[in-house]
């Protein structure tokens, strides 16, 4: 599914739903933990900017769907293992992407929201370090996918007001490349599938949720 038909299944189920109803808006804008599992380097150390906008529409009760727009820098980080200076072990990956999410929340007792859903992003930019010298890895050279596709696990919590806590959890449900590794004695290489895992911690502001709450209301009334 591409982001064309992402847009189009949300406004099918937005032209359903909306009417008597207050679409929410709301703006994020906080911080990414990443690790690409498959690239023998481990641990969520490369930290990364995730900024984005989106809306929220109530449909029953104390459900929602939404769909965002946003910037994500995603990738791994490992520091220098070796003494070595040409072959030390040091890796940092970028990638930079335009992610579309389309997540279905529910909001528990106005404190708390769970939500699930999937991503479609594009890879804007992508810089690689091997051994602390930038090797020739872009965007458009083939080297990675030039999207990613990903399940989303989403949790707010609200700290004042219109202010809420997002935490998210992301993980590619493809392949976003497949490298080939071999040691230093040249031994018989081998193969591994690189996938996005991604932590954001984020905060969240909304507008016109309690307008919205309102008129879901007034549409239950007899």
């Amino acid at each position: 599914m591409d982001r064309r038909a992402v847009w189009l299944l949300f406004f099918v189920f937005l032209t359903g739903v909306s009417e008597a109803q207050i679409i929410k808006g709301f703006v994020a804008g906080g911080l990414n933990m990443s690790q690409v599992d498959g690239d023998e380097a481990y641990g969520y150390k490369m930290p990364g900017l995730n900024a984005g906008v989106g809306v929220m529409v109530p449909f029953k009760g104390n459900w929602d769907i939404s769909l965002e727009t946003a910037f994500t820098q995603k990738g791994a980080n490992q520091k220098a293992q070796y003494s070595q200076d040409s072959l030390n072990g040091a890796y940092k990956l970028r990638l930079n992407y335009l992610e579309i999410p389309l997540l279905l929340h529910y909001t528990d007792k106005d404190f708390i929201t769970v939500g699930t859903g999937f991503s479609w992003a594009s890879l804007i930019t992508a810089d690689e370090w091997e051994h602390g010298r930038q090797t020739a890895t872009d965007a458009g050279n083939g080297v990675y996918k030039p999207y990613d596709v990903n399940v989303l696990i989403d949790l707010k919590m609200r700290i004042y007001r219109k202010l809420k806590f997002n935490f998210r959890y992301a993980y590619s449900m493809t392949k976003i490349r497949t490298r080939e590794f071999t040691t230093l004695g040249n031994s018989t290489p081998w193969h591994r599938h690189q996938y996005n895992n991604n932590l954001t911690f984020r905060l969240v502001y909304i507008f016109n949720e309690q307008q919205s709450e309102k008129a879901l209301k007034e549409v239950k009334k007899p």
